[in-house]
């Protein structure tokens, strides 16, 4: 069986061929180079109720961010 062109494959397509073969390594490190972003922001935990009030706006950002990658 060839394997298939990793870098032609959507994310969720990946992925899915990654939990279908989970022993090919080459698949799971193309993902993770290719899904790991420098970039993603980075929230520190809650300290106090009051820090809560942003989350539903952060969650919503959250939500697009993958909308828009998968």
């Amino acid at each position: 069986m060839s394997k298939p062109d990793f870098t032609s494959l959507t994310r969720s397509e990946l992925r899915q061929y990654i939990l279908e073969h989970r022993e090919d390594e080459e698949a799971l490190q193309i993902y993770i180079d290719r899904f790991q972003s420098p970039n993603n922001k980075v929230f520190p935990a809650p300290q106090t109720i009051e820090d809560l009030e942003n989350f539903p706006e952060l969650h919503q950002q959250h939500l697009n961010q993958r909308r828009n990658q998968a």
